[in-house]
């Protein structure tokens, strides 16, 4: 791995998140046992919700959709993301629902 990935790596902040795929809307709505709760109106098939989740929280934190990566949970729907530029104090403030 070159240096630029592992700098990358560790600049970014792991996000737990809990998708709640076939809701109403897409958005970020609070928190849910100690994870990030996102409502994405994809259905859990092929990737679907997993994209929206993204597509979410890279317009919630403010950082492009490369920026995110999904590490853990592909087909759970609690998930673990990787988010370079973003802060805790970001995430932090998304689960309060200040941002939503």
């Amino acid at each position: 791995m070159d240096t630029d990935k592992r700098l990358r790596r560790k600049a970014a902040v792991i996000v737990k998140v809990r998708v709640q795929p076939k809701a109403s809307r897409n958005a970020v709505v609070g928190e849910h046992d100690g994870a990030l709760k996102i409502s994405v109106t994809a259905a859990p098939e092929k990737g679907k919700a997993n994209k929206a989740a993204v597509d979410v929280l890279a317009k919630a934190l403010g950082v492009p959709k490369s920026a995110i990566a999904l590490v853990a949970g592909a087909a759970s729907r609690d998930k673990t993301f990787a988010v370079a530029g973003a802060t805790h104090e970001a995430i932090t403030a998304l689960a309060g629902g200040k941002h939503a």
